[in-house]
């Protein structure tokens, strides 16, 4: 039940994103919203989800923590088999090149995130993965 409600809730939260372009479903309490618009790694067909970002250096961090599963979200697979994607935010679309942050940069963006959105550190626990965080830069 409550996968099917994530979903329901993820979706109308896209439609109200894209019909105010961003003014209604962007921000989430404390979170902030885009849209991550993906090809789907076994469909060759688009795909979009709502999915909270922050800002930084001009880039998008997204944490893929899928609400602490021990699965990745299906976007990780399909940014790791194309990681050319776009975003919309507040209603403009960026054309991104996706990759995942390792090492120290890792570390570094952790500990950022973390104290912005501290439910990551439960997420975390809750899963047996390493959380990837996923850094989408604009293209050009």
């Amino acid at each position: 039940m409550k996968n099917i409600f994530i979903k329901w809730f993820m979706a109308m939260n896209a439609f109200l994103i894209r019909i105010s372009k961003g003014r209604v479903g962007s921000q989430l309490g404390t979170q902030t919203i885009l849209i991550l618009h993906t090809i789907g790694r076994k469909s060759g067909q688009p795909r979009s989800i709502p999915i909270a970002y922050f800002l930084h250096e001009g880039k998008y961090l997204v944490v893929e923590s899928n609400w602490g599963k021990d699965n990745h979200a299906d976007w990780y697979f399909n940014i790791q088999s194309q990681p050319q994607a776009s975003v919309e935010v507040k209603g403009e679309t960026v054309q991104v090149n996706a990759r995942f942050a390792e090492g120290e940069e890792y570390v570094r963006l952790w500990d950022q995130l973390t104290k912005k959105h501290p439910p990551y550190l439960d997420y975390q626990k809750m899963t047996k993965r390493k959380i990837p965080i996923a850094i989408f830069e604009p293209a050009g």
